[in-house]
């Protein structure tokens, strides 16, 4: 089997930027990936088709063979942009011999560990009420497990810090009272804390009402705080989304710098090097808590890592059966009481509905400045 072309989806149905990959091969076979749109979305884009030209001829089922010949023979160790592309193509491999070998993903990488994957989906309101009832909803009426939350309140930035405090224990109140002592909420202050002591008071004011983690707490720049930090919480720490390969995670391994390591499989590297991660992770009694809220080709290959590795405990999920999301594919994977089934098909086990993208290109982006009331542009 050879690879033959290698197609590029940028689409936008106004729910974000998606770049979706379709890797096409001399035996009518074709896989998919998906890659973090990590801005500028568009060089991500370019880079996948930058590696079209080393792969066309290239056999898609020796995936490592694949990777090493990206990653390798790159330049420089790749950042967002390089990881991103190199995580899609990976991806779009393992959908292709999963095919041609008539086998669901997981089949290949150890086959199935558990029978479902547990999910939790994002929970948010201005208020404490309003994310309260939020977090009821997904609990009661949608049947998850575990929700996840900013525990800040908005516009945090503008605020004195006891009046953060203050309000963070209210917000982290009103959900615990919501959703019950037995639903795990997650909590993710978006590594807008620049002082670890901050980040260690926020998590004294939260930790009454039994966080499941407290998902980067600090900015990944400085690993070594995170560990310190670490030391001093009775919560666990969950970080990794802005992580490449096994080499940064091995950093944070050795720092001692989290409990839960959260790699982005459209991000890191792809699955194989997520796997690594996770032996990794294991062999230091750590689990893994994918990060995963973009797409529906990034929820598929993160379940069918989810199947087959015995330290995985949760993963983001963002619902794709409604809404923009629901045109991206033709038939989505199927969410039964908080848990993902898993998929019987080669492959991944979806498709991407190519007849929605025409006419909806990617669309100019930036995250939205923090700006304290000084002026200050703070880290975020």
């Amino acid at each position: 089997m050879k690879i033959i072309d290698i197609q590029t989806f940028g689409v936008n149905l106004g729910d974000g930027n998606h770049i979706f990959v379709k890797l096409l091969t001399d035996e009518h076979l074709h896989g998919i990936g998906e890659a973090y749109r990590v801005g500028p979305d568009k060089a991500v884009e370019e880079t996948v088709l930058y590696f079209k030209n080393w792969l066309i001829g290239q056999d898609p089922t020796r995936i490592e063979h694949i990777w090493g010949l990206m990653y390798n023979g790159s330049r420089f160790p790749g950042g967002s942009i390089v990881n991103a592309a190199i995580s899609a193509i990976e991806i779009a491999c393992w959908d292709v011999k999963g095919k041609k070998l008539g086998v669901p993903v997981y089949e290949l990488i150890g086959g199935r560990c558990r029978d479902k994957v547990r999910v939790y989906r994002g929970v948010s309101g201005d208020s404490p009420q309003a994310v309260a009832d939020d977090a009821r909803r997904a609990a009661q009426s949608e049947g998850f497990t575990a929700v996840k939350m900013a525990p800040q309140p908005p516009g945090a930035e503008k605020l004195p810090w006891n009046r953060v405090l203050r309000d963070t224990a209210k917000r982290m109140e009103a959900v615990r009272k919501a959703v019950g002592e037995d639903v795990d909420i997650g909590l993710d202050p978006h590594a807008r804390i620049f002082e670890p002591v901050r980040a260690l008071q926020m998590a004294a004011v939260v930790e009454p009402f039994q966080p499941f983690f407290f998902e980067e707490p600090l900015r990944p720049e400085n690993i070594e705080a995170m560990g310190e930090l670490r030391q001093k919480i009775g919560i666990p720490i969950a970080t990794g989304e802005m992580l490449y390969t096994k080499y940064e995670f091995r950093d944070v391994i050795a720092a001692g710098a989290a409990d839960i390591l959260q790699p982005d499989l459209v991000l890191c590297g792809g699955l194989m090097e997520t796997k690594k991660i996770a032996a990794m992770a294991e062999a230091h009694y750590l689990t893994i808590a994918p990060h995963s809220p973009l797409g529906p080709v990034s929820t598929a290959v993160s379940t069918h890592f989810a199947a087959s590795t015995p330290n995985f405990i949760i993963l983001e999920y963002r619902v794709d059966s409604e809404g923009p999301m629901r045109d991206l594919i033709l038939e989505p994977l199927k969410l039964v009481d908080g848990y993902l089934q898993l998929p019987q098909e080669p492959g991944l086990g979806i498709e991407l509905n190519e007849k929605a993208f025409g006419g909806n290109p990617l669309k100019s982006w930036r995250r939205p400045l923090v700006v304290e009331p000084d002026g200050n542009i703070r880290y975020q």
